[in-house]
């Protein structure tokens, strides 16, 4: 998979495997299986066929499948690029498909005319949220087995909260409405996750596609780690993607009775994420089981604190006395012979905290030295569960640069 942007708006392109619908091979019904899936989730499809090698029955199975879901979808008949080849072969034009495109993805031929038809078929993008309403949407993301259906449902089984399911902003998708304690959760997709978890083996690609959907339309990402197992990878991939998109985040360590078999401490556990999600040391980390209900009612609670810090705005006045006080503690260098000075700063969004430096030097700036008055933020106001954005620009006759 891969992101990309089709006429300024972003879209994530899944590139499956080959499909032979007729193999017996069970690594082979696995791809096929996976490329089913895709083609289930995604707003349309490319079916991508060989020119040189002429329509084959699997391609007109495959045609057929994409046929059936109803969706938009293109044909792109590659390979299109040899001195013998250089027109579609009748077999495929004779399908009488509307969206067929003569391509050669090794030369580039004909790409940009398949891309703007594809731009023609994107979806309405989705409005803006309103930062001011008071429903925290939350993504319950992780790799698969970690528990995250299990954890849903004990969450919406907890005493004091009322829930029912509405039909989500995406297609096919059911978002949860939960009440608790006068407030209200959305915890996004939730049939979702529940329905894949139990009748899908997908690869672990798809289950990062799945994240990267909710997490689109999520305030709050709640990462959920197998506390019984060291963080992998994948998980650190996931983590990374909820703090690129700026989301607030929650780490659970799930299936915490298995850990406390092994006779692993919190101190332990916490340790180890901390070591292996260096980049989201401001996220929040709480010990849960699924299976015994262990602390599963401190979840919304930590959801809440970190969505407040999410939204936090900090008065003008007293974000420049913070910054004031960082620079005289450890002023910045100087920058080619010439004293560098911060003129003011100003919080310009939030969700997640974003703030706007005036310099004279903007470029100056080291990284470790943004780092330092991203820490003095931090320390000053707090921000838990929170990503933190730094913007450095200059400032000449009170227009930026």
């Amino acid at each position: 998979y891969g992101a990309a942007e089709f006429e300024s708006r972003p879209v994530l392109i899944v590139d499956t495997g080959g499909i032979d619908i007729n193999t017996a091979n069970q690594i082979e019904l696995r791809v096929v299986e996976q490329a089913l899936w895709a083609r289930e989730e995604a707003d349309f499809v490319i079916v991508v066929v060989d020119n040189q090698v002429g329509l084959t029955g699997t391609d007109r199975e495959v045609i057929a499948q994409v046929r059936k879901t109803g969706k938009p979808f293109f044909l792109a008949v590659n390979k299109v690029d040899s001195a013998s080849h250089h027109f579609i072969l009748p077999e495929f034009s004779k399908l009488g498909l509307e969206n067929t495109f003569a391509v050669s993805a090794e030369h580039g031929n004909g790409l940009y005319e398949l891309i703007e038809a594809m731009a023609k078929s994107l979806p309405e993008p989705e409005p803006e949220s309103d930062s001011d309403c008071d429903d925290i949407r939350i993504a319950v993301i992780g790799k698969p087995n970690v528990g995250k259906s299990s954890l849903i449902n004990s969450l919406l089984d907890a005493e004091r909260c009322i829930v029912s399911d509405v039909p989500g902003t995406t297609r096919d998708a059911i978002d949860t409405f939960l009440e608790w304690n006068g407030r209200r959760f959305i915890l996004i997709d939730t049939a979702g996750i529940r329905r894949k978890g139990k009748t899908h083996q997908v690869l672990d690609k798809f289950s990062v596609i799945m994240a990267l959907k909710a997490l689109d339309r999520c305030d709050v990402a709640v990462l959920v780690l197998d506390s019984a197992e060291q963080v992998s990878d994948q998980d650190a991939t996931i983590a990374g993607y909820a703090m690129d998109r700026g989301k607030a985040c929650l780490i659970l360590g799930n299936k915490w009775d298995l850990s406390k078999e092994k006779e692993i401490s919190f101190d332990e556990f916490e340790e180890h994420v901390r070591y292996r999600l260096k980049f989201m040391e401001y996220a929040p980390v709480v010990t849960v089981s699924a299976k015994t209900g262990l602390r599963i009612d401190k979840i919304l609670p930590q959801v809440e604190k970190v969505y407040e810090e999410y939204s936090r705005k900090i008065p003008t006045a007293t974000l420049n006395e913070c910054f004031e006080r960082a620079i005289q503690k450890n002023p910045m260098s100087s920058y080619r012979g010439k004293f560098m000075k911060l003129f003011y700063a100003t919080q310009v969004k939030k969700q997640p905290p974003t703030f706007k430096c005036f310099l004279n030097f903007p470029q100056g700036i080291h990284f470790s030295y943004r780092r330092y008055l991203i820490n003095s933020l931090r320390k000053t106001f707090g921000f838990a569960g929170t990503p933190v954005r730094l913007i450095l620009s200059g400032k000449r006759k009170g227009i930026d640069t």
